[in-house]
């Protein structure tokens, strides 16, 4: 199978090098940074540790930067896409209890969620409000339990691929779009990952952009949701 991790970055030049480090043995994933129109050197570094790069002209945040791998996985015929943030936070080590669920034809999306056993970085406390929130959230409406929603660190098959290729949530997308694949009966899976402190670079949210988040993607999920039901 073809298998493409797609890790976005934007400012991530300390980041991306543990990365690529971690990826040194996995030589069955290929790897496809989008840098979403950094300020620094994420780029040169890219291509002085040999990776493959496509450098947005402009800024689109985390949705579009993750959408372009998807477009590419899909026109590249990848079977399956893995996302790595380029912060480092994710352990590419657990890449094949990633995919397993997807290779065996048990799942559409699997989520490496730090929240199954709680080992390692659990996030800060704020944020760990609002994975509970949203884990509430989404099983209220879709009596599915994910523990950890807003993972970042996820594989999707050639469905989800292509699915995802032309539509996904433009920002802070995880739970989002885990409500479209549900509404939409895809099988998704969680396994158990530790997950390490960013490496470098800065978060995108910030206190205010938390509360911003939490309304928007609240909002976005009862929305869909009415979708599923037929009011809108």
């Amino acid at each position: 199978m073809k298998i493409l991790a797609i890790v976005p970055a934007y400012n991530e030049e300390q980041g991306i090098r543990h990365v690529v480090e971690h990826f040194k043995n996995i030589d069955y994933v290929d790897i496809l940074v989008i840098n979403d129109c950094s300020k620094d050197k994420t780029s040169l570094v890219c291509r002085e540790l040999g990776l493959n790069v496509i450098d947005l002209p402009a800024n689109l945040g985390i949705g579009g930067a993750v959408q372009t791998g998807y477009k590419y996985a899909l026109n590249n015929g990848y079977d399956i896409a893995i996302q790595v943030d380029g912060d480092g936070q994710h352990n590419p080590s657990y890449i094949k209890q990633l995919i397993q669920p997807i290779m065996d034809g048990d799942a559409d999306l699997v989520i490496g969620s730090r929240y199954l056993n709680k080992e390692g970085f659990q996030s800060t406390r704020v944020r760990r409000v609002g994975i509970q929130y949203f884990t509430f959230l989404i099983n209220l409406l879709h009596k599915k339990k994910i523990t950890d929603p807003t993972s970042g660190f996820r594989a999707a098959n050639k469905k989800v691929i292509e699915l995802f290729s032309q539509r996904y949530p433009i920002d802070y997308p995880e739970p989002e779009s885990i409500v479209y694949l549900l509404r939409n009966e895809y099988n998704i899976q969680e396994v158990p990952v530790i997950m390490n402190e960013r490496m470098g670079g800065e978060s995108s949210i910030n206190a205010i952009k938390s509360v911003y988040y939490m309304i928007k993607v609240s909002l976005a999920i009862i929305i869909d949701n009415l979708r599923k039901i037929g009011l809108t």
